[in-house]
This record gives structure tokens, sequence and C-alpha cells, in this order.
């Protein structure tokens, strides 16, 4: 929570903050404080009396790498799919994909970050902060929207957000990115219902005995399914094995 604890300390008025090495590009975002790298605890004592010289860290926005995603344009068909991708996209709307198995279904979903508008700065610090407070934030700022991708077995702490100590779930570190619902029939019941007010108001408020917290969660969910159980229903190639009723009762 690098970052968290600089933007806290710039509101009360402080003008400097003592962090380790690792954390200063993180929380060298915020102008207005002085961020001092600090590398043993020997090394703070120094720098407060006076022993060593106090040089403040520089943010670089290089710090992180840039992740692999395939590209929109590499992807050949499907052009009914990209469509409705590009829409999603420009709307920021939520997408569900139906189809047999190995269509490209997963692909398509991780093309959509590839498609979508930079982040602006704010928005950069928003999904810092997050990841911050989730313990998952190397060093410096993220650079491209999130992707996120929980798998079917997922607790609802795990997806909503939650825990002993309250931590930003799946659909918080898909903030302002794309939250991906692989085989969405098979998730729990009570996470897909889980999702139905975040989606709404762009929040989640996750109540614990230490408190009630509210992470933001304003993302755009992108699921795709089986039109069956044994995945072939309508295949021009593969016979479907399911009765109707498991078809229906699937969807």
């Amino acid at each position: 929570g690098a970052l968290n604890v600089a933007q806290m300390a710039n509101e009360k008025g402080f003008r400097f903050v003592y962090l380790p090495k690792e954390n200063a590009n993180e929380a060298a975002v915020v102008r207005n404080v002085s961020v001092i790298p600090l590398t043993t605890l020997q090394n703070a004592i120094d720098v407060l009396e006076g022993r060593s010289a106090a040089t403040p860290a520089v943010f670089s926005p290089s710090a992180l790498p840039k992740a692999s995603v395939p590209d929109f344009s590499e992807i050949k068909g499907q052009e009914n799919a990209k469509r409705a991708l590009t829409i999603a996209a420009a709307g920021g709307h939520n997408l569900l994909m139906i189809g047999p198995p190995g269509v490209g279904k997963s692909l398509l979903a991780q093309a959509l970050i590839g498609i979508l508008p930079g982040l602006t700065l704010v928005e950069a610090i928003e999904v810092t902060k997050i990841w911050s407070a989730a313990g998952l934030m190397p060093q410096g700022l993220v650079a491209e929207r999130p992707f996120r991708a929980p798998h079917q077995t997922a607790s609802v702490a795990a997806v909503v957000g939650g825990g002993t100590s309250p931590k930003p779930g799946e659909i918080s570190l898909a903030h302002r990115g794309v939250l991906f619902c692989d085989e969405l029939p098979e998730f729990q019941k009570n996470i897909l219902e889980a999702l139905r007010q975040p989606m709404e108001s762009g929040t989640v408020r996750v109540a614990r005995i230490k408190g009630t917290l509210t992470f933001p969660a304003k993302f755009s969910l992108v699921a795709a399914m089986n039109p069956c159980p044994c995945g072939y229903y309508a295949d021009p190639e593969k016979e479907c094995r399911c009765t109707a009723y498991e078809v229906i009762r699937y969807q």
C-alpha cells in the first residue's frame, strides 16, 4: 500500500515519506511529497539524524514491463465476434460469447485489452492503489488495463473481496479493465449473484468484523460458455450428446 500511504500523507500535509527502496518508485507518483528510499533500519536512522543525505525518489514510468496480449489484427475470421468486441470496447459494455470448445473465445477475450484506450494517469493511479493494497504491486505504476480471469473453483472472497483482513478481490483487481469468466455456468451461483451489485454501482462493499470497506470495481465483464454440457450443440462437425432438456437447463 505504498501509493496509498503517500497519497494519505499528502492529504494530511506531510512533506516526507520514508519507505523501503523497493516501494519508492510506486509512491513517487504523488508529486507533493518527497519519498525517501531506504535500504536498512540503520540507513533510516542515519538519514533522520542527518548523517546521510536524503535523496527523494524520482518516478520512473518504465519500471513495469508491458504484458503480452494477442493482437486483435492477428485473429483470422470470427468477424461477428470481433465486431461485438469492438462495440463492447467502445461503449464499455459487458459481453457473453457462446460457442463450442476451440473456436477462440478465450483468445478473443484477451485481445479485447489491446483495443481498449490506454489508462489515463488518474486511472493508472486508481488501479495501482488497488493492486498495492492487495500486495501484488511490483515497482512502478500499472501501465495497462488489467485482465483478470478467476477460475471456476474460486471462492466468493477471492472473487468479490474479503478475508480475515479484507483485501480486494478479482473484481476490484479488474477495475478499469476486463474480468473474464470462462465456462460461466460452472461458477457457483452465489458468485454470479454477487457480481450483480458491483456491475450496477461500480463498487463493492465488504462487511467484516473489523469493519466495512468499499473497493472500486468498475470493470467490463466478458464471459464465455459452451452451448451445452458436452459443448457441441449445433456444431457442424461433432454430434451433440445432450438431451433437449439438458441444453435448455444449461443455457
